[in-house]
């Protein structure tokens, strides 16, 4: 799951989807809404979508020419755990 974070557009684009999604009260976003938002290539928006939904934090449904996504609460809700939990590691200490 944070791998899939780990690049900034990915961080972006959940952030987007989320805000979108609580914000219009729909539950989710089309990509068309998403495309303007980045100075990239659709097709990058496309592979970046792609890994957030292989990792289970979005889903989404084709409705003709677009795709519409939504977060997926549960997922949500488990990463907030671990972020609250600190992911049950200890802190890293900084190299001297």
């Amino acid at each position: 799951m944070f791998k899939a974070l780990s690049d900034p557009v990915r961080l972006r684009l959940l952030s987007l989807i989320a805000f979108q999604s609580e914000g219009e009260g729909r539950g989710e976003v089309c990509v068309c809404d998403l495309l303007g938002a980045f100075d990239v290539q659709q097709s990058t928006i496309s592979h970046h979508l792609r890994v957030l939904r292989e990792a289970g934090l979005v889903d989404c449904q084709r409705r003709g020419t677009w795709v519409y996504y939504w977060v997926v609460p549960s997922a949500l809700a488990q990463l907030s755990s671990l972020l609250q939990s600190g992911g049950g590691r200890e802190p890293a200490t900084a190299a001297r």
